[in-house]
Formats: structure tokens, C-alpha cells, sequence
């Protein structure tokens, strides 16, 4: 080989070399898999991504609990949020909030029943399910009542993002799964 092709052919070979190892490098961060079970282990991702407010984005949940008030102990609230194209911080789509109560509150005017195998009502942007009877004492409470609130601002009928009948099947799911998957949990079937 000609000598005045020697350094031509070290660089050419160094800049494969360098093609070849930034192809195969991993990319800067793997993000890790998404959890796939949401709220305290009370919803799968899939049902959490029912309600929306029209404008999508990534799911994501902020999880809390502090004790209640009074001889009243179990109060978790998980916010479900989604991911704003145009800002770092997300926007709060609906709560679940798990509480003891000392009394049953009945349904709400114009809900309907969650149907069999639950004690609840649904409403657009409100549904509410109680736990069977063993739940409390399983979750560390005396009050003879846990219930699973969903609250969902977002599917307010004025709002007018789907209709009042796929809002309230929407957030029936969603208690629904709550409660199945705590009962599940907690090993208190009815």
C-alpha cells in the first residue's frame, strides 16, 4: 500500500468504527415499563385511561394517605393525572378516594346502581361503592364502612366531553375494578 494512502485509510477506518459502536449503543435513558396496576393496586392502567377531559396525554397517578379524623383511620386518595403536551406538570383528570365512614350515605339523586354484586350508585362525574362488611376490619379500621369514591369533574353533563350514559358506564368501571381489585386484596369477599 502507498504510504500518502495510510492516513486517508486510518481515519475512513476510525469513522466506521465510530458509525458502527454509535448504532449500536443504547439509546441515553431506557425509560422504565410503565406500572401496570395504579392506586394503591386498586386500578389496571387500562381502566384508569377510561375518563378523560378530551385532551389525552400519558397516565400517571399521585398516591396519598393520612390517617382519618376521629376513630375514623383509613383515608387514601389516589389523583389520576394526565401528561400536558405544552407544560411539565400534569393535569389532575379525576380521584379515587378510599375512606371509612360510620354510616352509609345512600345514593345520589338520578344515579344508577352499579348492578349486581355491588353496593353503589354511578353518576357522570361521581360514582361510589362500598366494600363488603369484613373490609374494614381487614384495613385496620372499627367504622363498619369502606367506601371507594371516584370524583371526576372532567365528565360534569355541562362539560359535554361524551355522553351521560358512556360517562356513568365509564366511571361504574372504574369503581367497579376498585372495589374487585381491594376485595381481592385484602381477602374480605362478602
Amino acid at each position: 500500500m502507498d504510504k500518502k494512502w495510510l492516513p486517508l485509510t486510518l481515519v475512513l477506518g476510525v469513522a466506521g468504527a465510530a458509525v458502527v459502536t454509535a448504532s449500536l449503543w443504547p439509546d441515553a435513558k431506557e425509560k422504565p415499563p410503565l406500572p401496570q396496576t395504579l392506586c394503591y393496586g386498586a386500578l389496571s392502567r387500562q381502566t384508569a385511561e377510561l375518563i378523560d377531559d378530551g385532551r389525552g396525554g400519558e397516565v400517571s397517578t399521585e398516591e396519598w394517605e393520612s390517617p382519618g379524623k376521629g376513630d375514623l383511620t383509613v383515608f387514601k386518595t389516589c389523583q389520576v393525572m394526565r401528561a400536558n403536551p405544552d407544560s411539565e406538570y400534569p393535569r389532575g383528570i379525576y380521584q379515587l378516594i378510599i375512606a371509612d365512614f360510620r354510616s352509609d350515605p345512600g345514593p345520589r339523586k338520578d344515579s344508577v346502581p352499579l348492578g349486581p354484586g355491588f353496593t353503589g350508585w354511578a353518576l357522570p362525574d361521581e360514582a361510589r361503592v362500598t366494600l363488603p362488611a369484613g373490609c374494614a376490619a381487614r384495613m385496620g379500621s372499627t367504622s363498619p364502612y369502606i367506601m371507594v369514591t371516584l370524583k371526576a369533574p372532567s365528565q360534569e353533563e355541562k362539560k359535554s366531553l361524551v355522553d351521560r350514559d358512556t360517562a356513568i358506564r365509564n366511571s361504574a368501571t372504574v369503581v367497579r375494578e376498585a372495589a374487585t381489585n381491594l376485595v381481592k386484596r385484602y381477602g374480605c369477599k362478602a
